[in-house]
């Protein structure tokens, strides 16, 4: 089994370090350089522009972050990048130009958004950026149709199921994508305990981070029953997290 110790080793930024989108947001250059500066793995999510380029962004549409209209897939990589985030000189950036500036400092962990009828290609091209990237790196989604397509267009990569619930039909579906290769899974920290997230920690030994950590509640659940947390909204090293 790969070692997989340096994704639960320190806290995960939420789309990097930024402060809530009040100066610093999230998923921008700026909230990266703010994680690696302080050590925090960094979780950052993923969408393809209209010709083919893994822009990041959390939405698939463009107005809470840049106060356009239209949706990420309408636009070429050039149009996204040129876009600024929330009035603030940081623009759209490619994932490329994130690993650039990273460049292996801390560890990204890098979520698909897919868009069905519109992502084909993004794991591929997402796989191939990370094949190449000198730092650890893992990949990971909440859409099943990209996570089976990750041991094809992107062998070797660390991967993993990001999911919720506990109801027993999405318990189910978890465990559905356990065909997948999987390396890891990104779990709903409210959602703690369940049954999918003992089995993969206990039996296949899987580790586990949560989502999306903002209090102390969320840290003891994280600590109580899975490895780390991806957090935001607060700097883990100043606070209790154990």
């Amino acid at each position: 089994m790969t070692d997989l110790s340096w994704l639960t080793a320190r806290p995960v930024a939420h789309r990097g370090f930024h402060d809530m989108n009040k100066t610093r947001w999230e998923n921008t250059l700026s909230a990266f350089t703010a994680a690696a500066e302080r050590g925090y793995a960094i979780e950052c999510d993923v969408h393809l522009s209209s010709d083919g380029v893994p822009i990041i962004i959390h939405d698939d549409d463009l107005k809470r972050l840049t106060g356009q209209d239209g949706f990420v897939w309408q636009r070429s990589a050039a149009e996204l990048t040129a876009l600024k985030v929330g009035g603030t000189s940081d623009h759209l950036p490619t994932l490329q130009e994130a690993l650039d500036l990273v460049d292996g400092r801390v560890p990204m962990v890098v979520e698909l958004k897919g868009i069905p009828g519109r992502d084909e290609g993004l794991v591929a091209r997402v796989g191939k950026m990370l094949k190449r990237y000198k730092g650890k790196a893992a990949i990971m989604s909440f859409d099943h149709w990209l996570i089976r397509d990750f041991p094809k267009h992107a062998p070797g990569i660390p991967a993993g199921l990001t999911a919720y619930g506990k109801d027993l039909k999405l318990i189910e579906a978890h465990f559905s994508m356990l065909a997948h290769e999987l390396s890891f899974t990104s779990y709903a920290a409210g959602d703690l305990p369940n049954p999918f997230v003992s089995f993969v920690r206990e039996k296949l030994k899987m580790p586990v981070i949560t989502w999306t950590v903002h209090d102390q509640p969320a840290i003891d659940l994280t600590f109580k029953y899975a490895d780390q947390m991806t957090f935001e909204g607060f700097e883990p090293d100043l606070v209790k997290v154990a």
